[in-house]
């Protein structure tokens, strides 16, 4: 199957990137799209690049209703995703938004609308400064009950050699957004290596460089 697309996805992304807001779930979703699109080219790959299966041996009803809590939360964190992009634009570009008042609205026939904005209204309207639909706490809870089962889900389906790249996107959104520390030291630590853009360090403030050739033929 190939699915079409006429457009608002990849404006969407390209304002996130021009904006710098993370919405990996829904550039996942525009490119899931367009790798359908190549269907005569993945029928071609299909015959000479292998892999598991597909089968799943497991109780299917019981990972059915995990699927389930996958979908909700991998939802959740597109619509956080969205949100905070909003946000942003309305901050660069001065446009006051309401961002529950948004919510509300969509409800209203938007191709968007879902039976939870109305959760979305009032995680605004309790909170109108909320940084990230995340944080919200019925959201929050939401996730905290059923990450287990969105974890199995995506494990399940990587071993089994299915691609579900919106739900992988959301987990890993999810987990950056949780996380204190990330492993960027590593890019950075590249960029300084390759273009000498220096780098912070944990134990004292201030810009760093390295010469980092003369650290790698000392170590041969």
């Amino acid at each position: 199957m190939a699915a079409g697309q006429k457009g608002t996805g990849r404006w969407t992304v390209q304002t996130a990137l021009e904006l710098g807001v993370a919405i990996p779930t829904i550039t996942a979703a525009v490119n899931a799209r367009i790798i359908s699109s190549i269907k005569e080219e993945r029928v071609a790959a299909s015959k000479v690049l292998t892999g598991p299966s597909g089968k799943y041996d497991g109780q299917t009803k019981d990972f059915i209703n995990k699927v389930r809590d996958a979908l909700y939360c991998s939802k959740i964190c597109s619509y956080a995703q969205g949100m905070a992009l909003l946000s942003t634009a309305s901050k660069t570009y001065n446009w006051n938004l309401d961002l529950g008042e948004m919510a509300r609205i969509w409800k209203g026939g938007c191709i968007i609308r879902a039976r939870f904005l109305n959760k979305i209204k009032k995680a605004f309207s309790e909170n109108p400064a909320l940084p990230n639909l995340l944080l919200a706490p019925e959201f929050k809870q939401t996730i905290l009950d059923r990450q287990t089962a969105w974890r199995e889900v995506i494990a399940t389906a990587a071993t089994v050699g299915i691609p579900v790249p919106a739900f992988s996107a959301s987990l890993d959104y999810f987990d950056s957004y949780r996380r204190d520390r990330l492993p960027q030291n590593l890019t950075q630590a590249q960029r300084d290596y390759f273009g000498a853009h220096t780098y912070l360090r944990l134990d004292k403030p201030g810009s760093f460089h390295t010469e980092w050739v003369p650290i790698a033929e000392a170590e041969k």
